[in-house]
C-alpha cells in the first residue's frame, strides 16, 4: 500500500477496526476513511455503492460483522446469517465494481469443520460438519472467503482473507451473556471481587481446548499481509498455541484479583471440543505474534477497567 493511498476500514469502531486503524496510523497510513452504522448501513447495497462510488477507496479492510458469543449464535442463528452476509457481499462487490487495488476479508476460525486435524490446515475447509452453535455464522464467512476467490479466479482482482482465532483487546464487548468468553470472564470475575461474591460460574464444563490472539497483533498481520500477501488461498493467522477454558479461567482471575471458587454449569454448551490453526503460511511470511495470552489479559482488563459504563458496551458493527 501506498503511504498516501486512500484506505477504507470497514468496522473502525469494533475490537477488529479500531485495531487495524491504530496499526495504519502507527505505520504511517492517515488518509482513511470510515463511516459509522448510523452514515452509512453495510447491509443496504444502495447505499454501499454510493459510497464507494464517491469515495473510490484503493484498499479495503472488510472487519465489519455482526458478532456474540457462543448463546447468541446458537439463539440467534439467522440474524448472524443475513447481517454478514449482507455486509460481505455489499461491500466486496463494491470493491470490485469500483476497481479497488486489493481488499482484505476478515473471517474467523469457527469456518472448520467441528471435527478435524488439529493444528487446523486451511485445506480443512468443507471437509466435514461445522459446529451447530455457530453454524449460521460460519456459513455467513465461507460465502465472504469464497466470494472473494470466485472474483478473482473469474476477474483477476487481489481480494485475500484471513481467519484468526479467538481474538481479544481493546474495546471488546464486554457484554457477560452476548461477549465472547474472555471478555464475558472478565466481567464475570470483576463483578465477583467487588461484590465479594464466594464463587462465579463458568459455562460447559471448562475442557474444550482455544487459540487466543490479541488484536493489536492481529492488525500488525494484516496489514503485513495486505502489503505481502496476493495468494488466492485464505490464510489463517494466530499463535499456534491452545489452553482450555479452565486454565484461561484460572488465569483470568488470578489477573483481576478474585480468589473465590470456580464452578461449572455442564448444562451450558462446550461449542467445538479443540480448535488451534496452523500457521505456517502466515510465519512464513516473517510475521510471529508479539502479546503473550497473560500479558494480553492484563492489557485487556485495563483496558475494561478505563472504558466505563462496563456492561453497557453493545456489539456495534461499525
Amino acid at each position: 500500500m501506498e503511504k498516501d493511498a486512500k484506505i477504507y476500514v470497514a468496522g473502525h469502531r469494533g475490537m477488529v477496526g479500531s485495531a487495524l486503524i491504530r496499526e495504519l496510523n502507527k505505520q504511517g497510513y492517515e488518509n482513511i476513511v470510515y463511516r459509522t452504522h448510523k452514515e452509512l448501513d453495510l447491509c443496504r447495497q444502495a447505499d454501499v455503492e454510493k459510497f464507494f462510488a464517491e469515495e473510490k477507496p484503493d484498499y479495503v479492510f472488510l472487519a465489519a460483522a455482526k458478532v456474540g458469543g457462543i448463546i447468541g449464535n446458537r439463539d440467534f442463528p439467522a440474524d448472524f446469517l443475513y447481517d454478514n452476509i449482507m455486509i460481505e457481499m455489499n461491500v466486496i462487490n463494491a470493491a470490485w465494481k469500483n476497481h479497488c487495488k486489493k481488499l482484505l476479508f476478515l473471517g474467523s476460525s469457527c469456518i472448520y469443520p467441528k471435527i478435524t486435524e488439529q493444528p487446523i490446515k486451511e485445506s480443512s475447509l468443507l471437509t466435514s460438519a461445522l459446529e451447530p452453535t455457530n453454524e449460521g455464522y460460519a456459513l455467513a464467512k465461507i460465502s465472504g472467503l469464497k466470494y472473494c476467490q470466485y472474483l478473482n479466479r473469474q476477474y483477476g482482482t487481489n481480494f485475500i482473507s484471513v481467519m484468526p482465532p479467538n481474538l481479544y483487546g481493546p474495546n471488546d464487548n464486554y457484554h457477560p451473556l452476548h461477549g465472547h468468553v474472555l471478555p464475558a470472564m472478565i466481567v464475570r470475575f470483576h463483578e465477583a471481587k467487588i461484590e465479594n461474591k464466594p464463587s462465579v460460574t463458568c459455562w460447559g464444563d471448562g475442557t474444550p481446548m482455544r487459540e487466543f490472539l490479541y488484536v493489536d497483533d492481529m492488525a500488525e498481520f494484516c496489514v503485513l499481509a495486505m502489503n505481502k500477501y496476493n495468494d488466492d488461498e485464505f490464510i489463517n493467522v494466530g499463535t499456534g498455541k491452545e489452553t482450555s477454558i479452565k486454565k484461561l479461567a484460572e488465569l483470568t482471575a488470578k489477573i483481576i484479583g478474585y480468589k473465590g471458587e470456580i464452578l461449572w454449569d455442564t448444562s451450558k454448551p462446550n461449542g467445538t471440543q479443540r480448535k488451534v490453526l496452523d500457521v505456517s503460511k502466515a510465519t512464513a511470511l516473517g510475521w510471529k505474534y508479539k502479546t503473550e495470552l497473560e500479558d494480553g489479559i492484563r492489557l485487556a482488563y485495563e483496558d475494561f477497567l478505563a472504558t466505563p459504563p462496563h456492561f453497557l458496551r453493545t456489539n456495534e458493527r461499525y
